[in-house]
């Protein structure tokens, strides 16, 4: 059975915007090679860190929402780790509240979009 997941990642600052799309597209490919089905992602862009991570201040901010097989969420943790780009990342699985609430999250977002635009 599939859970629904939410991954943020925050890779490093001293990238260049080529360089974190690189590692956005590798952890997406990754997600959707493994049989995964991607509900959502947004790009964060740079924002300041709530504490210092290896003496940086700032990070690019991803988040991506999926849904997975539990096992598969360790594999996607150890490319995480594996990878020097990313210097944090956190994976929690969302409840049926979670879910609910992040569905109208994304409509509030969209119906705002369509009025800006």
């Amino acid at each position: 059975m599939l859970n629904q997941y939410e991954t943020v990642f925050i890779c490093t600052p001293v990238l260049s915007e080529p360089q974190v799309k690189e590692a956005v597209k590798k952890f997406r490919d990754i997600i959707t090679n493994n049989g995964c089905e991607m509900l959502h992602e947004e790009h964060w862009g740079m924002k300041k860190l709530a504490y210092p991570i290896q003496k940086k201040t700032t990070g690019f901010y991803q988040l991506f929402e999926f849904k997975a097989d539990p096992a598969f969420i360790a594999k996607l943790e150890t490319e995480f780790r594996r990878d020097e780009k990313v210097i944090r990342f956190m994976t929690v699985k969302l409840d049926k509240f979670a879910v609910e609430y992040s569905s109208k999250r994304k409509r509030l977002q969209k119906e705002k979009t369509e009025k800006e635009g």
